[in-house]
């Protein structure tokens, strides 16, 4: 199929696939996301991760270090085979247990349901609450399937800078996804505040999620929704990557149509079957948005097809505020050949990891928290919530008498 073509063939499917509205103005509005696999709601303003010490202490592997004399591909092994046990060994959810929680507010609220603060009543330990309704989810095709998915995800990854799941539960209507709060809220909320950040912010940042989008192709998993919506600050300033609706176990290609417009990458857009480079792609965009504030492929117009076009071109534009290692780097992450594009050549991550701009990273002090970071978040507490957007309360979860949707939850 012609270029022209893909690309009206796309417009097509995304005018079906898109929820939401609006478009990013500069580092402001948030971009719309195409839903086809989105396997969880999209909780405006909170995604919730690990933040205090004392969640951090209770959650699975909060004590662990990394060795800087270990061989690291040797520790990502062993995290697979970490992973892979919890994920061939998925819990289920309890269908008691919910009493154990007092629940204080509201932190999101979505298309299937809403994100609430709760705290457990012995340790007094806080989390947050993902409510999703069972009949929406039933409703939207496929959304079943990706949400016994990213279920099973949440649960068995384990590294410094993702979110996973602390416990699970279901009643008749509704099911629910317990995760350690995170006080200091997204990095799409701060970046917005502070219009751009400073190279060595933004270095600060970029090397946990580099880390962790390497973490996750070691599991087989491509993540395809890298964004600041998706990602948090945690207390201690570092980063939480959030939110896998879209990530999945791929072993070679995938051809579902899905991610944020801004963020996909050339060969989403132009129909063809696709692999994990398309997250170091993200990456590369994720990158100069935080040093520019917005986009590299940014366009006032309402027309998607004009994105598209640029995307495709693949070529990018520097502001002056950018120093010469930052645009190297950029240019061989957002780069259309695939064959020179960083992350899918014969080096990997290291083309990644050991590119100028990383010099004097300490990447280990990183994983291991040693490292301070640029911002701390103003918060007073484990459960201080000023971080985040103040939501009317919705009226109180109606649950129904019959239990419904036995059979397709039953694995839930």
């Amino acid at each position: 199929m012609p270029e022209w073509g893909r690309l009206q063939h796309f417009k097509c499917l995304l005018t079906c696939r898109l929820t939401g509205a609006g478009s990013r103005c500069c580092a402001a509005a948030k971009s719309e996301t195409m839903a086809e696999v989105k396997s969880a709601p999209t909780l405006k303003s909170y995604s919730p991760l690990k933040s205090s010490p004392s969640a951090q202490s209770s959650s699975r592997g909060g004590g662990k270090k990394f060795s800087p004399t270990s061989d690291y591909k040797q520790t990502l092994n062993r995290l697979k085979v970490d992973f892979e046990r919890r994920y061939q060994n998925p819990r289920v959810a309890a269908e008691s247990g919910l009493d154990d929680y007092d629940v204080l507010r509201t932190l999101g609220t979505g298309a299937f349901g809403v994100v609430r603060l709760i705290r457990k009543k012995k340790t007094e330990e806080y989390f947050a609450m993902k409510i999703v309704s069972k009949e929406r989810i039933i409703r939207q095709k496929q959304q079943l399937q990706h949400m016994l998915n990213e279920k099973r995800i949440l649960q068995s990854v384990e590294f410094p800078f993702l979110v996973n799941m602390e416990s699970c539960y279901k009643d008749n209507s509704f099911i629910y996804l317990a995760m350690p709060f995170v006080s200091g809220g997204e990095m799409y909320s701060l970046l917005r505040k502070n219009k751009r950040f400073g190279e060595d912010q933004a270095k600060f940042y970029g090397a946990q999620v580099a880390l962790a989008v390497e973490y996750l192709h070691h599991l087989g998993l491509i993540y395809r929704d890298l964004k600041p919506e998706n990602i948090l600050i945690d207390a201690k300033g570092y980063v939480k990557i959030t939110d896998f609706g879209f990530c999945k176990l791929i072993r070679d290609r995938t051809w579902t149509l899905c991610g944020t417009p801004e963020y996909l990458a050339p060969e989403i857009i132009q129909n063809k079957g696709y692999g994990k480079s398309v997250d170091w792609w993200s990456f590369g965009v994720l990158l100069y948005e935080m040093i520019a504030g917005y986009s590299p492929f940014y366009t006032h117009s309402a027309d998607q097809m004009l994105l598209f076009e640029k995307i495709v071109k693949g070529k990018v534009r520097f502001p002056s505020n950018f120093g010469t290692d930052i645009r190297s780097l950029i240019q061989n992450l957002v780069q259309v050949d695939l064959t020179k594009r960083f992350g899918n050549l014969k080096n990997g991550t290291n083309d990644i990891k050991q590119h100028a701009w990383f010099r004097g990273t300490n990447w280990v002090g990183l994983l291991n928290g040693e490292v301070t970071a640029p911002f701390i978040p103003k918060v007073a507490g484990p459960g201080d919530t000023s971080q985040f957007d103040t939501y009317e309360e919705p009226p109180e979860l109606m649950v129904t008498s019959k239990c419904l949707y036995v059979k397709e939850f039953a694995d839930f």
